[in-house]
């Protein structure tokens, strides 16, 4: 695909997630099959650039190309400053979120709650882009504030005449946040009126509802979040079944054992033990969401201390899985394996 004066290996986005979708994230699930993976959101309150956060945020040594990193703010000037301290620190496409539906984002006014003020969005837009005129800039939104105000034909237009090279839809208003179902009616109304690439979003659960989003909305790609957790290759299993109409397999057991121990690996290394073994804990719960007898194992994990029990932990619980069994089986009636939401 061709994105943003970038050639992809497919059509699949990474959704910015926060708390997910940092560094060690990004690069593994650009390595099971994503084109692009775009980061955390990045503030625009230049007051905090020096945290320890913003400079997580903004590290992507080694990251594989190209380099989408998300801002998020209300003030045009602010968000323009944002723009080039992200470009300049190895940033190659600039996203603008307007989609976040979180409380202590949309009471200052920034994510989706600016779709309330149109006039806002274009001199934001404009900013953005005037700031960084070798940076191509993108937009993530929502179909609206709320169901009786579904103005994302608006902001799309709004977008493409401000020089935003492309745009991401989530199929729900601010108000849903997450709750009920994505629509893609919102979606394909608006792939009819910019020529500027559409990503749908919300939903996309399985290589089968991929192929409907895209044959349904005529998008130029789909955007998967909350799917990806704990499942980054699902990236693969899209790109398998859109390429030939055919499911893979289950992966191996000892695959996603190497997935897992990789990616804890990765989390150590970038946050240091003690925080990395703590937002670690809620990795290891998806990746072992549904899976048997995962929900006595997530219990007794969350209790671990350090890297060497959390690992040694890990390492005999595939080891059991891999007994029963050299493909990942999920159990039949998982409602009680569903993980609790665990603190990072």
């Amino acid at each position: 695909m061709q994105f943003a004066g970038f050639t992809l290996r497919n059509n699949l986005f990474v959704a910015p997630m926060a708390g997910v979708t940092d560094r060690p994230f990004r690069q593994l699930c650009k390595k099971l099959g994503a084109g692009v993976a775009v980061s955390e959101m990045v503030t625009s309150n230049s007051l905090l650039y020096g945290s320890a956060k913003t400079q997580r945020r903004a590290n992507h040594e080694g990251e594989v190309d190209p380099i989408s990193v998300q801002i998020a703010g209300a003030d045009p000037a602010m968000m323009a400053e944002a723009a080039r301290y992200n470009a300049d620190r190895g940033a190659q496409i600039i996203d603008i979120n307007m989609g976040c539906p979180a409380k202590k984002v949309c009471n200052v006014m920034a994510g989706s709650a600016l779709m309330q003020d149109e006039p806002l969005v274009a001199r934001i837009l404009e900013a953005v882009v005037k700031a960084v005129p070798n940076t191509p800039v993108t937009l993530k939104f929502r179909t609206g504030w709320n169901r009786q105000n579904k103005n994302a034909p608006m902001v799309a237009r709004i977008a493409e005449e401000s020089g935003i090279r492309a745009i991401a839809i989530h199929g729900r208003t601010r108000a849903d946040q997450y709750t009920g179902e994505a629509e893609y009616d919102t979606i394909a109304l608006v792939k009819t009126l910019v020529k500027i690439p559409v990503i749908a979003n919300g939903d996309i659960t399985t290589p089968q509802k991929a192929k409907h989003v895209l044959d349904y909305t005529g998008a130029d790609g789909v955007m998967v979040g909350r799917a990806a957790q704990g499942r980054p290759w699902i990236f693969r299993e899209i790109e398998h079944f859109l390429r030939t109409g055919e499911e893979l397999p289950p992966p191996l057991v000892s695959e996603i054992h190497q997935v897992c121990r990789e990616h804890l690996a990765d989390l150590y290394a970038f946050y240091g033990e003690d925080a990395g073994v703590r937002i670690a804990r809620k990795h290891i719960s998806w990746y072992t969401k549904g899976l048997v007898g995962s929900a006595a194992f997530r219990f007794a994990m969350n209790r671990l201390p350090d890297v060497a029990s959390q690992l040694s932990a890990v390492d005999e619980f595939f080891g059991r899985l891999a007994d029963a069994g050299s493909r990942l089986e999920y159990a039949a009636d998982s409602a009680e394996e569903q993980p609790q939401e665990l603190a990072a």
